[in-house]
C-alpha cells in the first residue's frame, strides 16, 4: 500500500509540470479521455456541417435570385422549363419544374372547363410536396447541431466531475494537498468542460443561424408557389 501511494505521488508530481492540452489528455482517466475524444469528434463534425451549410445556403440563395430574374423576365414558361430541366439543383427552380411538369402533363391530354379546379388542386398539392422535400434536404444534419449544442456541455461536465473525483482520490491516497498535487487533476477535469463549451457554442450559434435561413427560404418558396399558382390560374381562365 505504501509503495502504491509513493508511485501515485511520484506520478502526480511528474505530471504537475505538464499542463499542456496533450499532457492533460494523456494523463486523464480513461473515462475522461473517452469524453474528450467524443467532444473533439463532435466539434470537428459540427464544423464540417457548418462549413457545408454556409456554402449550401449561399449557393441556393444565389441560384434562386438568378432563377427569379429569369422567371420574371417575361419569357415563355415552357422554354424556361426546358432550359432548367426536370431536376434542377435549386429549391425554387425545383418547385417551378414540379408544377410545370404537372401542368404540361394535364394540358397534353386536354382540359375541360369543369376540370380546372382539379388541375389547380393537383398543382397546389405537388408544389406543397416539393416544398416539404426541399426543406427536408436543406435541414439535413441540423438536428446533429442541435444535439451537440444541447448536450456537449453536459458531457463535458460529466468528464469534469469524474476527473475531480479521481483527483480527490489521489489526494486522499498521497495525503498531500499542495498546489503542485491539486492543480494538474483540477486542470485535467476542467479541460473536459472547456472542450464541451468549444463544441457546444459554435453548434448553437450555427443552428440558430441556419434555422433562420431555412425559415426565410420556406417563406420564399411559399410566396413563389402562391404567385405561380395565380399565374397558372389566370392562364386557365383565359382558356
Amino acid at each position: 500500500m505504501e509503495n502504491e501511494t509513493l508511485v501515485a505521488a511520484q506520478s502526480l508530481g511528474n505530471a504537475a509540470h505538464d499542463l499542456s492540452m496533450i499532457g492533460l489528455f494523456f494523463r486523464a482517466d480513461i473515462i475522461v479521455q473517452l469524453v474528450m475524444v467524443v467532444l473533439i469528434l463532435a466539434s470537428f463534425w459540427s464544423w464540417a456541417i457548418i462549413i457545408d451549410k454556409i456554402l449550401r445556403f449561399r449557393r441556393v440563395s444565389a441560384d434562386s435570385d438568378e432563377f427569379e430574374n429569369d422567371f420574371w423576365s417575361g419569357g415563355n414558361l415552357e422554354d424556361l422549363y426546358k432550359r432548367i430541366g426536370k431536376n434542377p439543383d435549386n429549391p425554387l427552380a425545383m418547385l417551378f419544374s414540379t408544377a410545370m411538369r404537372e401542368w404540361l402533363r394535364s394540358t397534353e391530354v386536354g382540359l375541360e372547363r369543369n376540370s380546372h379546379t382539379g388541375l389547380q388542386a393537383r398543382i397546389h398539392q405537388v408544389m406543397r410536396v416539393s416544398i416539404d422535400r426541399e426543406v427536408e434536404r436543406l435541414e439535413k444534419y441540423l438536428g446533429f447541431l442541435a444535439t451537440v449544442g444541447s448536450t456537449a456541455t453536459f458531457i463535458g461536465l460529466f468528464g469534469t466531475v469524474w476527473g475531480i473525483m479521481n483527483s480527490f482520490q489521489a489526494i486522499a491516497a498521497t495525503k498531500d494537498t499542495s498546489l503542485a498535487v491539486v492543480a494538474p487533476g483540477i486542470a485535467e477535469a476542467l479541460f473536459a468542460t472547456a472542450l464541451g463549451l468549444v463544441a457546444a457554442i459554435p453548434a448553437v450559434v450555427a443552428y440558430n443561424k441556419f434555422s433562420n435561413d431555412l425559415q426565410r427560404m420556406v417563406t420564399r418558396l411559399e410566396g413563389f408557389a402562391g404567385e405561380f399558382s395565380a399565374i397558372l390560374s389566370r392562364q386557365l381562365d383565359q382558356g
